[in-house]
């Protein structure tokens, strides 16, 4: 299921995917207290979330459930900036991504793994 979600619709999701089901009057707060959301804002986007099938209400409390894990929405995010912005190259988004950041050698071991693994699976 591809559900397309708005910034502030995202930044509501992560209260969910961090702290699990939660209630919303608790996302409410948790928006307050991190960007000044007001009440009414944090519904507003938390209904969007639901009439987009990325939210569940579930009763009694208003608590909210994600219908969909994060790493779908990391995984369909990332192959709409790789289209949009790297004309669909891994490559070049790897090189990108590599060449502006200074990564630690925990970071570097990580990365030769994961291309390892990559390299047995496509034998």
């Amino acid at each position: 299921m591809e559900v397309k979600l708005a910034d502030s619709e995202m930044k509501v999701m992560e209260v969910l995917w961090k702290e699990g089901d939660v209630s919303a009057k608790h996302v409410a707060d948790v928006m307050h207290q991190r960007y000044g959301w007001n009440i009414n804002s944090t519904y507003t986007f938390l209904k969007r979330c639901i009439r987009k099938g990325a939210v569940e209400r579930r009763e009694p409390g208003f608590i909210c459930h994600a219908c969909i894990p994060l790493e779908e929405v990391q995984r369909l995010e990332t192959e709409k900036l790789l289209d949009l912005v790297f004309d669909g190259s891994v490559d070049k988004l790897f090189t990108a991504m590599l060449g502006s950041r200074r990564l630690t050698a925990e970071q570097l071991q990580e990365i030769k793994r994961v291309v390892e693994q990559l390299e047995e699976e496509a034998k």
